[in-house]
């Protein structure tokens, strides 16, 4: 880690756009706001399966998950996105190398001669600084303009500049430092960062100093997996908004938990090694399903694997939950064979469901 601190390293590091003409304490132009010609900004980096936008060009936005939950997934759909319209795209990897990275890109079909050409990867191993390191990142932007640019692994790079990601000075540092001054740009910039282990403690920030999600300029979206990775496998994560600065997103979602919003499902389909398929689906999917407690059927199951056959009090008083729903969910499990239909009730096969929102 470098010793300096967070002032210090911001202030040397250069602008990455030229703003010869700029003075930021004289009084802005209000003129095209005035006259009705100011557009407001339209996410119009990656999609939805649907058409729907992910990003705002020229804004900062932050992807936040556990482990395994799909950050990444999401991140390269959009890649995905801009790469088959013929844009380019940046990504900055502070956490893994470009072996893992391009191994996934190829296995979504994409053909190596567009990710040779369009794809430029970046895996730094220095702070940023004023010299070589800023003139290198300042050439790829101007050279490709790329639409969007990942970093993923925000807590590596603060730690990497010197920095603490818990505290709210440095994040406001970090973030004029690096994502908003590519930002400034043109590529949509999008962070890739982790959640508190605590579900609890969690709510809509990721984890660190909470300015990591004031001082955004674009959205914020958190991540929750349902149904996990895996070869072979279907994986499912929700995609909910936790912050939509410029306000153009939540209108294509649906209200959800804890206050976010539903904005998408993360589908990552494995037909095998080598052949992958992703897709960002519209919430509307799994609006008319009838609800289905699956967390107290999976707690069910649970029981019944650590205690063995009881009798449907026993699992009532064994698992946390309204004595209705819970037996809602045992009827449900009876019915889709994972339990017997005689008590004492015995577990028949491990439990494969999906968590429900």
């Amino acid at each position: 880690m470098n010793d300096w601190g967070a002032a210090d390293a911001l202030a040397a590091v250069p602008e990455l756009v030229d703003q010869t003409d700029r003075r930021p304490w004289q009084p802005v132009d209000l003129s095209a706001v005035l006259d009705g010609s100011w557009e407001p900004p339209e996410a119009a980096v990656g999609r939805r399966s649907d058409g729907v936008g992910l990003f705002y060009p020229g804004k900062s936005h932050t992807i936040a998950s556990e482990s395994e939950a799909g950050k990444t997934w999401l991140a390269l759909s959009a890649c995905i996105d801009e790469l088959t319209a013929g844009r380019h795209v940046l990504y900055l990897d502070f956490e893994d190398d470009e072996g893992t990275l391009v191994r996934r890109l190829l296995a979504l079909q994409i053909a190596p001669k567009v990710i040779a050409a369009q794809f430029h990867y970046l895996r730094p191993h220095e702070a940023l600084g004023g010299g070589i390191n800023h003139d290198d990142l300042r050439s790829v932007l101007s050279e490709f303009k790329p639409t969007l640019c990942v970093l993923d692994g925000v807590t590596e790079a603060m730690t990497l500049h010197g920095m603490d990601p818990l505290n709210n000075k440095d994040v406001a540092a970090f973030g004029r430092m690096l994502p908003r001054a590519i930002a400034e740009a043109g590529p949509a910039v999008v962070c890739l960062d982790h959640v508190v282990k605590s579900s609890e403690n969690r709510g809509r920030y990721a984890m660190g100093g909470v300015h990591k999600l004031n001082g955004l300029d674009g959205a914020a979206f958190v991540l929750e997996n349902r149904k996990p990775f895996g070869v072979g496998l279907t994986g499912v994560t929700s995609v909910r908004l936790a912050k939509d600065r410029p306000g153009q997103l939540r209108k294509h979602g649906l209200p959800g938990k804890e206050g976010l919003v539903w904005f998408a499902d993360l589908r990552l389909t494995s037909h095998a090694e080598g052949f992958l398929e992703v897709e960002i689906a519209p919430p509307e999917a799994r609006v008319n399903e009838p609800f289905r407690p699956t967390a107290l059927m999976a707690e069910i199951c649970r029981v019944l694997e650590e205690h063995g056959p009881l009798s449907a009090a026993k699992i009532e008083a064994l698992v946390k939950g309204k004595a209705t729903t819970i037996r809602q969910a045992r009827l449900l499990l009876q019915v889709e064979k994972y339990v017997t239909d005689s008590t004492p009730h015995e577990l028949l096969k491990p439990w494969g469901g999906e968590s429900n929102d």
